[in-house]
């Protein structure tokens, strides 16, 4: 009798052909998977942009006694001399000279004083749709 050690030619053809079929269907699950995630990323942009220059702007009027020397639609400068500056052409937003926001279709800065405080509104577009309109209040 002869012994039946081993595999045969059409079980490893059939092993193969399972395989392929798997790995098929795992690249076909992750090509949809990286594709999401890449248009997701891009959906967040927007609201990147608009943390990192807040992020920077609030910190910089929570200084204690910080003022506002000077203050047009497209800059403001603080008494510590620090400036931000809203470029068109770059559609960024610059402190000092370093760009910390970028895609920034419009933006406006206003100083007033309101009720004894002061308090400088931003008003940001960011992309096509994304617009705010943040109000900060100067620490004394």
């Amino acid at each position: 009798m002869k012994s039946e050690k081993g595999v045969t030619l059409i079980s490893l053809t059939v092993y193969i052909i399972v395989m392929v079929i798997v790995i098929a269907m795992v690249s076909v699950v992750s090509t949809y998977f990286y594709n999401n995630t890449r248009s997701a990323s891009d959906a967040i942009t927007p609201t990147t942009e608009y943390t990192k220059f807040n992020s920077f702007f609030s910190e910089e009027v929570n200084h204690r006694n910080i003022k506002v020397v000077e203050c047009k639609t497209d800059y403001i400068v603080f008494d510590n001399g620090v400036q931000y500056t809203f470029i068109p052409e770059n559609k960024g937003i610059y402190k000092n000279k370093v760009k910390i926001a970028s895609e920034v279709e419009s933006c406006n800065f206003q100083y007033t004083v309101s009720n004894g405080k002061e308090v400088v509104k931003v008003n940001l577009k960011i992309g096509e749709d994304y617009q705010k309109e943040v109000t900060y209040t100067l620490k004394k």
